[in-house]
């Protein structure tokens, strides 16, 4: 008789997996403790490692959460004492939203509806609403670009710059709100693939004559995009990065602030697929030079030293996705993915610019050194004078360490290193690997979680949770993998739960990124196929139960893989999926599919309408009624195609949720999704 918990069993499952791809990392199963609950794993903190949020405060203090309330931390000495939050002025709107602080003055920007407000000392209107259509100070092109906010104080504080968005061209798209008596339809403007766009305009207040002038910019039309304001250090003049509704052509543009004239171009980006600006540029600490990042150049998303007269130089000179992480006039750093895909380790490289015209071509950089050495995924916060960062990492096997650093990597002193917060839990074996893309040209990562209870000698069903989607990396080399908690409580129900990047997601360079470019879903799902055909070559896999679960790019891709490869999907639980993206947002939509005009035999290709027939596996869609993301449109008409197609299906509505069911409703969902594999799976 063969023990259930057997290390032979458990070391021979291993090396089964050793011979069909590369494992790197393993965290021991745990077959004694007790089990998760689903309260557990959609809504507790106590699951994951403890993270104290540790932050910079603007006097270079720490703000740290500990023992449920925010404390302030002495850099110098380690001492906590209470965190008194800065309060809101007397007379403050309730109201106010987008709230945000003047750098240099007890002065605060803020919306109240469509409106743009300055308080200072009293309630002064920046620019009012004339209509439903137009908003100001708010974010645009619907969080697109980086772009994460609508308002812009320069560094000195005495102006303001707001954008300014248009949608009076914009369809409504009608959401239904159940709560009131009889039911009401609610619209939100949806800009949809191919039709009618918002216009974007960028005001600049002067809080001196209180007067309003706009930048002129006369690029590529009426539905450009303005992404990535910056400033300059003295407050003379503003940077945008304008960018065509075609998103292959990009400028960084220089305009005055006094009067918003367009003062020159200093770059442009051109690619026949797409460019994609993410970030403002950062000017050197004392100088008119600036940092700039793009993919767009040399492959991967690197740094670029640049000035205002169109030098260009190239800064880090590696072939990885590079994130600026701040620089004092002598020094830049940056956080790097260098050393692994699936790592993130921060780097310093030494700046002394040339003189005078010659500040970027006469520049001295220096050799990167590297100053994270463990290993895992650093994320890192500099104060305000480059002098010390705080460091909170973790790796597959350490679940959270936070250190305070010097600016050179020296340590200070740690604080917080956080125990396992699953050592009472009863676990499974955790990998993390990598299988070829199916182009074989790239390792692609995964990490994998055996059932608590596995015994080499049984067969086991597999859940696959997918999502595949640009901007996106699921598998990293934090904590498990980056892992999701509903993941382990699967594995402990006795499932095999997987999870895998593809072409299409980030951090692995433009070619890698843009692979999916006017088709979607097709290079991710062969890829994904490439690690489900390596889990049904071993002999503890059943084969023949293998389902699949994902959420909005994820959903997309459950309902594709259901569809094209119906022998090997028997179940699927897809969630506020895309159908067809002609009915998505222009924005993200046109980027990585064009048009349906322009683009038709792509857009007929990936459609899952036309999919319906091939449907055969139990599917079941979830959705939030007045999902504002992936409208309803999508599901219903998928539905509808599987009626007229005469193919059964399962659906549930969140009536009140939008494209996340959230808080308590969660827990509902996530029953209902194990549910639905547990009787079908």
């Amino acid at each position: 008789m063969k023990a259930k918990y057997s290390l032979v069993a458990l070391l021979f499952a291993s090396q089964l997996l050793f011979a069909q791809t590369g494992i790197v990392a393993r965290h021991p199963a745990n077959p004694q403790g007790k089990d998760f609950t689903m309260e557990d794993v959609t809504i507790s903190r106590n699951v994951y490692p403890l993270n104290n949020f540790a932050r910079w405060d603007d006097d270079n203090s720490i703000r740290v959460f500990s023992d449920g309330a925010w404390k302030k931390m002495d850099p110098a000495t380690g001492v906590t004492s209470e965190f008194e939050a800065e309060a809101l002025p007397d007379g403050f709107l309730k109201e106010a939203c987008n709230i945000t602080k003047n750098p240099q003055k007890n002065t605060f920007a803020y919306t109240v509806g469509k409106s743009l407000f300055i308080y200072s000392g009293g309630q002064v209107p920046v620019a009012e609403s004339e209509n439903e259509d137009i908003t100001y100070g708010q974010s645009v092109s619907r969080n697109e670009f980086g772009i994460n906010g609508g308002i812009f104080w320069s560094p000195s504080g005495s102006k303001l710059a707001f954008y300014r968005k248009d949608e009076s061209r914009v369809t409504n798209f009608p959401l239904l709100d159940i709560k009131t008596r009889t039911g009401e339809l609610k619209n939100i403007k949806y800009p949809m693939n191919g039709m009618e766009s918002e216009g974007i305009s960028l005001g600049i207040y002067d809080t001196k004559s209180q007067n309003t002038v706009y930048c002129s910019v006369t690029d590529f039309g009426y539905d450009r995009y303005l992404t990535n304001i910056s400033w300059s250090p003295d407050d003379k003049y503003i940077f945008i990065q304008v960018l065509d509704r075609t998103q292959s052509h990009c400028k960084l543009n220089m305009y005055r602030a006094s009067d918003g004239s367009f003062v020159r171009t200093i770059l442009t980006e051109d690619n026949d697929r797409y460019t994609e600006p993410l970030d403002p540029i950062w000017f050197v600490k004392g100088a008119y030079s600036f940092i700039y990042r793009t993919d767009n150049r040399d492959g991967y998303r690197n740094l670029y030293l640049c000035d205002t007269l169109g030098n260009v130089r190239r800064l880090t000179s590696v072939d990885a996705d590079v994130k600026y992480a701040g620089n004092n006039g002598k020094s830049v750093w940056y956080t790097s993915a260098e050393v692994s895909p699936v790592e993130q380790h921060l780097f310093r490289v030494e700046l002394r610019l040339g003189k005078g015209a010659k500040a970027v071509s006469g520049a001295k950089i220096s050799k990167p050194v590297r100053l994270t050495t463990q290993e895992g995924w650093h994320s890192i916060s500099f104060n305000n004078e480059y002098s010390e960062y705080i460091d909170s990492y973790s790796s597959f096997n350490v679940p959270r360490v936070v250190n305070l650093c010097k600016a050179d990597g020296k340590l200070v002193r740690n604080i917080l290193t956080a125990e396992d917060p699953l050592k009472d839990y009863r676990t499974g074996e955790a990998m993390l690997g990598t299988v070829k893309s199916a182009d074989g040209k790239y390792d692609n990562w995964y990490r994998l979680f055996l059932p608590a209870d596995f015994d080499a000698s049984k067969k086991y069903p597999v859940v696959l949770y997918v999502y595949g989607g640009p901007h996106s990396q699921m598998v990293t080399g934090a904590w498990l993998g980056n892992v999701r908690m509903w993941e382990m409580l699967m594995a402990q129900k006795g499932y095999i739960v997987y999870v895998q990047d593809n072409r299409g997601t980030e951090n692995r360079g433009s070619e890698f990124e843009k692979a999916t470019h006017d088709q979607l879903g097709q290079c991710e799902m062969a890829d994904q196929m490439v690690g489900i055909n390596m889990l049904k070559s071993l002999p503890f896999v059943d084969s023949t139960r293998i389902g699949v679960h994902g959420w909005s790019y994820g959903g997309y891709m459950t309902i594709s893989l259901m569809t094209n490869f119906p022998q090997t999907f028997k179940v699927g639980v897809a969630g506020g999926p895309v159908i067809d993206w002609k009915w998505y947002e222009v924005m993200y939509g046109e980027r990585y599919m064009d048009t349906e005009a322009l683009n038709p035999k792509g857009f007929k290709k990936v459609s899952l309408i036309n999919k319906a027939a091939d449907l055969k596996g139990k599917l079941l869609i979830c959705q939030g009624a007045i999902d504002n993301t992936v409208v309803w449109e999508h599901s219903l008409s998928f539905v509808q195609e599987c009626i007229e197609e005469n193919v059964q299906l399962d659906y549930f509505p969140y009536p009140c949720s939008e494209h996340n069911v959230a808080g308590r409703w969660r827990v509902h969902l996530m029953d209902k999704v194990t549910e639905y594999f547990d009787e079908h799976l």
